[in-house]
């Protein structure tokens, strides 16, 4: 078979069989189409199809074929994250400032701080932590890992259970919203490189002086041409943030934030969501699980993923329960709202890709991770739902 033809072959186990299992299996409750995906990107990676099949792994999945698949990979998570930062809206968070950052800080610092206190213990062993890792980074690294919330799976399980656009959906928007910030600006600390300080430094004024251009520019086109600008913006900042030494994720969430939502017509914006979910991010999902490896042996890694899994849910369930002592929530609110914060799928997953990108976290940590992100995610709606259905009944609730 030619390289064109085996490409095509990856690309349809990449599209055909996550939809198959997902559509036919009905795993839309606990798993939706995007959490299979992540799982089937782990399947088809060195760490099952390999060991199983691992000619049949070398022949479909060979260096140039994978080469090809990062690039897509590549741009598609880019666009995803722009995406995320141009609809990041923190005007709630300040008119509610007082309840957010109490409710965000605990959700964010407690499962943090639990995930630490594990990646402290790990990193006295050999294997996990990556090659180019101080003790701090990979530390910090682990923490944060298992406090994120993936704001656009949060959206997509929120509008399975009708509460989006419910009072008590709209808060647990700003408790993410402000958490999604954090994550990014975490995410800079631990690649901020003092051999390339001057770079970053450098990056950082000339993004504050383009910033100001663009938010002068982009407004004064038409429509349709702003499309265009904000694209080549992506480009141009995510390329000026990746010679910077800061990764062109970085850039990409930097270029979008620096971008205003209402310039752009919402339903353009659903729709180009939708379709980098839908075309492109599964080439993204596979390359992660290429990614996957076991080296350690699998025992360990599912070990590890378990503690962090523990970690992160009592983590997350514990702030939240802190908070609502303190604002003085209904009795269960804090609970259904410490589940659905559960939600890691795809932040997460970018978040520790740019992780083993940069030497910070071993692939068996990555795999561990990865593992952890697709648990927590398949925990909050099946554990959400009968909380809600209980609080629904709850006089004045929302």
């Amino acid at each position: 078979m030619s390289t064109t033809e085996i490409f095509l072959l990856a690309m349809l186990m990449i599209f055909a069989i996550p939809y198959l299992v997902w559509r036919l299996g009905r795993t839309e409750y606990y798993a939706p189409l995007v959490v299979v995906q992540i799982l089937l990107g782990i399947v088809l990676g060195p760490g099952v199809l390999g060991a199983a099949y691992p000619d049949y792994y070398a022949f479909v999945f060979n260096p140039t074929v994978v080469q090809s698949l990062n690039g897509i990979a590549w741009w598609a998570v880019m666009l995803f994250v722009w995406i995320a930062g141009i609809e990041l809206d923190l005007t709630g968070v300040w008119r509610d400032r007082r309840q957010t950052t109490i409710t965000a800080g605990l959700a964010l610092a407690t499962p943090l701080a639990f995930g630490a206190l594990v990646a402290v213990g790990v990193a006295r062993y050999p294997g996990w932590m990556g090659p180019a890792a101080q003790t701090w980074q990979f530390t910090l690294g682990i923490g944060m890992s298992c406090a994120v919330t993936a704001l656009p799976i949060l959206i997509l399980f929120m509008e399975k259970l009708a509460i989006l656009r419910e009072p008590i959906g709209q808060r647990i928007l700003r408790y993410a919203s402000l958490d999604d910030v954090a994550i990014w600006g975490v995410l800079a600390l631990i690649l901020l490189d003092w051999n390339r300080i001057g770079r970053q430094g450098v990056f950082l004024i000339a993004l504050a002086l383009a910033g100001a251009l663009i938010r002068w520019l982009v407004p004064k086109l038409a429509q349709r041409d702003r499309w265009y600008a904000g694209v080549i913006w992506l480009a141009l900042v995510a390329l000026a943030a990746d010679w910077s030494g800061l990764h062109f994720m970085v850039g990409a969430f930097l270029a979008g934030v620096l971008l205003d939502g209402k310039w752009f017509e919402q339903r353009e914006m659903d729709m180009l969501r939708h379709n980098v979910l839908l075309v492109l991010m599964p080439v993204f999902f596979l390359s992660t699980g290429l990614r996957t490896h076991w080296s350690l042996g699998g025992t360990s890694v599912f070990l590890l993923a378990g503690v962090l899994l523990v970690a992160s849910v009592s983590g997350k369930l514990l702030g939240l329960r802190i908070a609502g002592r303190i604002l003085g929530w209904a009795p269960g609110e804090a609970s259904l709202i410490g589940w659905l914060l559960q939600t890691k799928a795809l932040i997460m997953i970018i978040f520790v890709n740019v992780l083993l990108d940069k030497a910070i976290i071993s692939s068996e940590t990555f795999t561990a991770l990865l593992l952890m992100a697709v648990g927590s995610t398949m925990l909050s709606v099946p554990l959400a739902t009968p909380l809600l259905a209980r609080l629904r009944a709850t006089p004045g609730f929302g």
